[in-house]
């Protein structure tokens, strides 16, 4: 067996709460890579619009989440569109109300908060109820610990926690992150990945170095 579809919205029978995001989430604003999951009671369908906020076209960032990625309930992806013009005195939008607000409102003081795309690597564990905050990168093997809220870029394989979130511990030594990455098992084949599962799975990096 070469393992499941990646293409199916609900890949476990019997389970609707786990999907598959990449055929459930059709913005052209996201990209979801294979296998990449997000787990919810009520279902996973409406993942863009309950986890991805203030994600507006026109303001053209986007959110790219790598393969094999396992997000759970309540996590929050925040998005440019949140953010509010910092320069003046007052961060309140009064121009989005109109009436005669609008007039004299500079689109750059806005435009310059734009922090760019949020980008989650491959791999990468987001815990319930966590929140990222725009123009984030998260590593690839990273986790992102419950309840936690990621206000800067988190390295690969790093485990951060807390508001914000900081950096409890590295999951592996730097020599050892540094040949997974070179090995990049998620950019594998499937049917390579099916038949590598033991060193995947496993904890002896010579031996899924071996597989590569």
């Amino acid at each position: 067996m070469d393992g499941p579809n990646p293409d199916i919205k609900h890949p476990i029978p019997m389970h609707t709460r786990v999907g598959f995001l990449k055929g459930l989430v059709s913005a052209p604003n996201i990209e979801i890579g294979d296998f990449t999951y997000y787990d919810d009671p009520d279902g996973p369908d409406k993942f863009a619009e309950k986890c991805v906020l203030h994600h507006y076209p026109f303001i053209g960032d986007k959110l790219i989440i790598g393969r094999f990625c396992a997000i759970a309930e309540g996590a929050r992806f925040i998005m440019n569109g949140a953010n509010h013009a910092m320069s003046g005195f007052s961060t309140y939008p009064f121009n989005i109300f109109g009436h005669g607000w609008e007039k004299g409102f500079d689109p750059a003081t806005w435009s310059k908060e734009v922090r760019g795309d949020t980008v989650l690597g491959n791999d990468v564990w987001v815990g319930m109820d966590a929140v990222i905050l725009p123009g984030v990168t998260i590593g690839n093997g990273a986790i992102i610990a419950a309840k936690s809220v990621v206000t800067h870029d988190v390295s690969p394989y790093a485990i951060v926690a807390g508001n914000a979130a900081k950096v409890v511990k590295m999951r592996f030594d730097h020599r050892t992150i540094r040949r997974l990455l070179a090995v990049a098992w998620w950019d594998w084949p499937v049917d390579k990945i099916s038949r590598n599962l033991d060193a995947i799975r496993g904890a002896d990096i010579s031996l899924l170095e071996a597989a590569a």
